[in-house]
């Protein structure tokens, strides 16, 4: 592996060097004002790139993971009722966790490449005519198989059931590179992360509240120290943590949330999107299908391709990362040695992009599939020229 190269894995992310000297930066008293200059402004542009009026904003010196913990026992209680669909790897992680909380899951099992079916959510939904069901669980974007489900499909649903439960929705591989709306889709708890739209190492679980979830605070009795938010916005009113928190990783944050608010949340969307396109141009061209059973499934932050029956996907990453110092990303759970993933998500170009499909289309030459050196490569030029950004056209 080298550090010269950029990575394709869906997060962590390539790093910017601003960002990177931005959490390089000298211990400070963190019960000081200074603190407090650094921590109001990343709260404040996370709530905007939430495009969330009302919603309170936590961040938490963890992992996505964490953000899952703080959304369930922050509203809560033992033997609640809450829906989720598993349909990769990272649903199936949140179920995992709901349980050993002691929660009541009903899993809408669906296949590893669908999305979440809002229909399926409507009559569950509907049939609960008790409101046993406390909380609605989805993800937006599923990193395993590259899938992004319809979240404001998925209200629709819950809407048209009259339906009271919250709806917690993991963002942590889509939100601030996938266009996320947490008012108007009605989310009452979003998680997300910094390792990946945001462009920092990993290190801050970062959630936002709605006032619904935020009500539901006093009522929940799963245990919670580390992870509650009432010790945190306490702690916020001060300028401060109930701990000692992660100052060099938030620092960056506020940095980045300037970095995507400059280049304007739509420009980050349709770059991730053209990114993205360039690679599914690619693996078209290669004779290779995406995980993603269909294109409004497909996720512009990640790209599982299925490789050849018989043929063990996880060859192109390893050999990718032994012959030339480049990482992919493996398959997980149902779907691997069947897909390998290209992350084109973060701080990431078209050039940079044009490198990673060079370097897999090499690697499965090398492997011996039959395909065409240069046809990937090709494909995705003509997507990124067709789409460069019209400054840029103008500059040329």
């Amino acid at each position: 592996m080298s550090f010269q190269n950029p990575v394709f894995i869906p997060g962590p992310t390539n790093i910017p060097e601003v960002l990177r000297k931005a959490v390089d930066m000298p211990t400070l008293d963190h019960r000081s004002p200074l603190f407090g200059q650094i921590l109001h402004p990343a709260l404040a542009g996370v709530k905007t790139i939430l495009k969330s009026e009302t919603a309170e904003v936590f961040i938490f010196p963890a992992s996505g993971t964490g953000g899952w913990e703080t959304a369930l026992t922050n509203t809560l209680s033992p033997g609640d009722k809450v829906l989720a669909a598993r349909n990769g790897m990272f649903s199936h992680r949140w179920i995992d966790m709901c349980q050993r909380h002691e929660l009541d899951v009903e899993i809408v099992e669906t296949p590893w490449g669908a999305g979440i079916s809002a229909d399926r959510y409507e009559e569950i939904l509907t049939a609960d005519k008790g409101h046993q069901i406390k909380a609605v669980l989805a993800t937006h974007n599923e990193t395993a198989t590259g899938v992004k489900s319809d979240i404001a499909a998925i209200r629709r649903a819950m809407d048209a059931a009259g339906h009271p439960a919250m709806l917690f929705v993991d963002g942590v591989s889509s939100i601030a590179s996938i266009d996320f709306r947490m008012d108007e889709w009605g989310v009452d708890v979003a998680v997300t992360g910094s390792q990946k739209g945001f462009m920092l190492p990993a290190g801050l679980a970062i959630v936002g509240f709605s006032p619904k979830a935020m009500a539901a605070l006093g009522g929940a009795t799963l245990q919670r120290t580390f992870f509650d938010v009432r010790d945190m916005a306490n702690g916020y009113a001060a300028n401060g943590y109930p701990y000692t928190p992660a100052v060099g990783l938030l620092n960056g944050l506020k940095m980045s949330v300037e970095m995507l608010l400059d280049e304007g949340l739509e420009n980050v969307f349709a770059r991730h999107n053209r990114i993205a396109s360039g690679v599914r141009a690619a693996a078209d061209a290669w004779g290779l299908s995406l995980c993603a059973q269909s294109p409004d499934l497909y996720s512009d932050t990640v790209s599982a391709i299925r490789t050849p029956e018989g043929f063990n996907a996880t060859d192109v990453v390893t050999h990718a990362a032994e012959a030339y110092g480049v990482a992919f990303g493996v398959g997980l759970g149902d779907v691997a040695g069947k897909v390998f993933r290209i992350g084109h998500l973060g701080s990431l170009t078209d050039v940079m992009a044009l490198s990673g499909i060079a370097t897999a289309e090499m690697v499965m030459v090398d492997l011996g599939l039959n395909i065409k050196l240069g046809s990937g490569v090709a494909a995705a030029q003509e997507v990124y020229r067709a789409t460069v950004p019209n400054a840029a056209k103008a500059a040329a």
